[in-house]
């Protein structure tokens, strides 16, 4: 990785997306979703599991809670995901097949929860190396639950970042500014001393540049030169 950037112009701390920016899963949703369900004799077809999937998250509310509340945020985490993963199945008119869908879905919320389902980006590692070795703090901010954590513990991604800050537990999801002014407050910085880089044009770029940080689109599939800001891989980055 190249830069030609002076040290004064270095930002502070860069803030990354973890989904679709660092890591990722090696099979989509549908599948993974086909593999715990016929092990429970449920059979269905990974597209329209995939589209089910799709319109289920997005009709969901922010994957982010008050902090005013009797159930813990892992107890609401995983409600929260039993309900998006349940009105999946439903779509696709297999969920009363189940004989009991907790279990599967606690087989499933696990899965997730580990290093099984994801890879890392070939591009990642050497740009972080790259950052910390310029003494920039490193930090994650993602619309993820608390599983998080575990996943780049599992990835060996956690040591790379002095925070780590989870929509579910700040209880602002991107591109709320409040999430993003929660992360700079961890590293005692200023929005104008941070950079921000992540896959999704509305939540990370716009949501990270509404709130004065400089924030970068990251766009390995449709990237062109004609868009302000838009990287085509964490190569590109400075």
């Amino acid at each position: 990785m190249t830069t030609k950037l002076s040290t004064d112009s270095l930002p502070k701390v860069i803030f990354f997306d973890a989904m679709g920016t660092l890591f990722d899963l090696e099979k989509s949703v549908g599948e993974i979703y086909q593999q715990f369900a016929l092990k429970y004799s449920v059979k269905t077809d990974v597209e329209s599991l995939n589209k089910a999937f799709i319109k289920s998250y997005q009709a969901a509310p922010n994957l982010a809670f008050p902090p005013k509340t009797s159930q813990t945020i892992a107890q609401q985490e995983f409600i929260w995901w039993k309900n998006v993963v349940q009105m999946t199945f439903k779509q696709v008119e297999v969920l009363d097949e189940f004989s009991n869908f907790t279990d599967f879905f606690t087989e499933l919320y696990n899965h997730f929860a580990s290093k099984k389902p994801w890879y890392i980006y070939s591009d990642v590692i050497p740009c972080l190396q790259y950052w910390q070795q310029r003494k920039v703090q490193l930090g994650v901010i993602s619309n993820f639950d608390s599983r998080l954590i575990t996943v780049l513990k599992a990835l060996d991604l956690e040591h790379f970042f002095t925070s780590i800050t989870i929509s579910s537990i700040a209880g602002f999801a991107k591109p709320d500014r409040n999430i993003f002014d929660l992360a700079l407050k961890k590293h005692g910085f200023i929005a104008q001393q941070a950079w921000h880089v992540g896959d999704s044009k509305n939540e990370d770029y716009l949501g990270a540049k509404n709130t004065g940080i400089h924030a970068f689109w990251l766009n390995r599939d449709r990237y062109s030169v004609n868009l302000e800001n838009q990287l085509p891989n964490l190569s590109s980055l400075g």
